[in-house]
């Protein structure tokens, strides 16, 4: 029977990337060519700057990236967070690594002597769960990156506007002498507006990308001074400052929380490393957790209490600025 069930999860597994690798949609490839259509007999720059760039993202693509966009839950959410994270990653790697992960839990699960059904599901939490924790680690880590070295661009900016460049030549500038992120996310500004993107667009779209509201409070700043007109270089000097203290800001309450938090782990860890340790010494004994219903009941209500107290205990020690 455990063999069947294994043939069976392979026979769905394989069965799904053969619907993945399959032709596409002739109803998707309709809209595609009209749009195509339409983007090439208007006259807006701005519309035949976003065929452009489908054009360029379309021949970087792969037919594994486009049979992993048909498996994978929302492919456009998944690359612009892939985009997020600085590398070279594409949709097709994200998909080969999750169905390689879940696999491979899955097989070395039933070989421990595990259930296959649950093996089987424990391979897909696992295989979901890692690639998007690891995809989160390097977006936060980028974010803050960007984050601590934003107001020295800034700043940058500030003097070239005081020095009587226009504002194109001051982020061409910063794309060029900045190193990290800042400098790539500029860089890339200026490859669109050199496309024909103006820059409003182009500063709008790297907003919605990164998500950071420091960003966000530059586009707006900019966007204000071209309405109202004033002094760019003074605005932009101040809000370096603010951000300069909304980060110092940050830094105490992360100091006063750590405690709260390093608790908050502790609780949340111990239950799951006790049942670890008394698996190890006595494995029989904990295996009627996936065997008798009762403890099956008790042990999903005590998952779902202790997944209410971790939400509680993670609200508790988030702090909005």
């Amino acid at each position: 029977m455990p063999v069947l069930s294994l043939c069976g999860g392979a026979l769905i597994m394989l069965m799904l990337i053969a619907f993945a690798f399959a032709g596409p949609s002739p109803e998707r490839a309709r809209t595609r060519r009209v749009a195509a259509l339409r983007a090439r007999h208007s006259d807006s720059a701005n519309t035949l700057a976003d065929a452009q760039l489908r054009r360029i993202s379309a021949m970087q693509g792969t037919k594994m990236d486009a049979a992993a966009a048909r498996f994978l839950p929302r492919p456009a959410l998944l690359k612009k967070r892939l985009a997020m994270t600085g590398k070279t990653w594409t949709v097709g790697q994200y998909g080969m690594a999750t169905i390689g992960i879940a696999m491979t839990v899955t097989i070395l699960l039933s070989i421990v002597g595990l259930p296959v059904l649950l093996g089987l599901l424990l391979g897909i939490v696992v295989g979901a769960g890692i690639p998007h924790m690891v995809v989160g680690f390097y977006i936060k880590r980028r974010i803050a990156k960007f984050t601590a070295k934003f107001p020295d661009a800034i700043e940058l900016l500030v003097r070239g506007l005081r020095s009587g460049l226009p504002i194109t030549e001051t982020i061409a500038v910063v794309g060029a002498e900045v190193d990290g992120p800042v400098g790539v996310e500029f860089k890339n500004i200026t490859d669109k507006m050199k496309i024909g993107r103006t820059m409003d667009a182009a500063l709008q779209e790297t907003a919605d990308r990164l998500g950071t509201p420091e960003f966000q409070f530059f586009v707006i700043t900019i966007a204000i001074q071209r309405e109202t007109g004033g002094n760019l270089a003074e605005t932009l000097a101040n809000l370096a400052n603010v951000l300069r203290m909304r980060s110092q800001m940050k830094l105490k309450i992360k100091a006063m929380s750590s405690e709260s938090k390093a608790s908050a782990y502790i609780v949340g860890s111990l239950p799951f490393i006790v049942f670890g340790l008394i698996w190890m010494i006595n494995g029989n004994y904990m295996q009627n957790f996936f065997v008798d219903q009762r403890l099956m009941v008790v042990g999903g209500g005590g998952l779902i209490w202790m997944g209410l107290g971790a939400f509680i205990m993670s609200r508790m020690v988030n702090f909005e600025i």
